[in-house]
């Protein structure tokens, strides 16, 4: 029987997809803070819940290089539009 896999610290999943929830807030003006500032929304429980899940499913389940962009007009972060 082979050894189970252990995850410690910054290489396992649920790290990771933290992380990822950490930059889409960012990305988003969200803050988890009931005071946000400016144009900053509060992450409130369902957004957390729900962006996490996504998070860790995408970890988990990665689409790899050859999917398909969500948005046609963005390759590798740069935008194409217009060009």
């Amino acid at each position: 029987m082979a050894d189970p896999i252990v995850h410690v610290g910054e290489n396992s999943p649920e790290y990771v997809a933290f992380r990822l929830m950490e930059k889409i807030a960012t990305s988003e003006g969200r803050v988890f803070s009931d005071r946000p500032t400016g144009t900053q929304q509060t992450a409130d429980r369902t957004w957390n819940l729900n962006t996490y899940q996504e998070c860790l499913s995408a970890v988990l389940s990665p689409r790899g290089p050859a999917a398909r962009p969500l948005n046609p007009h963005v390759t590798n972060g740069a935008t194409t539009a217009g060009t």
